[in-house]
């Protein structure tokens, strides 16, 4: 059965200013979900699964996914700010993800077996 590793790597970073998922890190410019992949991968991991959200899945594929994708399978799912159906919404405004638990309900979709999650 596949092990799959679910990053979560949707947040805005609205206190940092950027999309630090992303950013160097590494004395060759790796970000840090580089390093986490190559540990996944190591400890037997088959599958990324990258939680992003729609806007930033194309900076993801060609930086961390082109990275990455040499050792693992990678997929891509989006958290957006809608909730999974039959879960009714607190408040009528939001403008930022829902957090951990609803990034993890986005990537259902691409986990079909056991995984682990980690942060971006």
């Amino acid at each position: 059965m596949e092990l799959s590793a679910v990053i979560l790597a949707a947040g805005v970073g609205s206190r940092y200013g950027g999309l630090k998922q992303l950013d160097a890190v590494g004395p060759s410019g790796e970000a840090i979900i580089d390093y986490s992949a190559y540990d996944a991968a190591r400890a037997g991991f088959q599958r990324a699964v990258l939680v992003v959200r729609p806007e930033t899945e194309a900076e993801f594929r060609d930086t961390v996914g082109r990275r990455i994708g040499s050792r693992l399978a990678v997929d891509y799912v989006h958290q957006t700010l809608e909730l999974p159906a039959g879960i009714p919404c607190p408040t009528a405004v939001r403008h930022k993800p829902w957090g951990t638990g609803h990034a993890v309900l986005a990537a259902r979709p691409a986990v079909s077996g056991r995984f682990a999650v980690i942060n971006a």
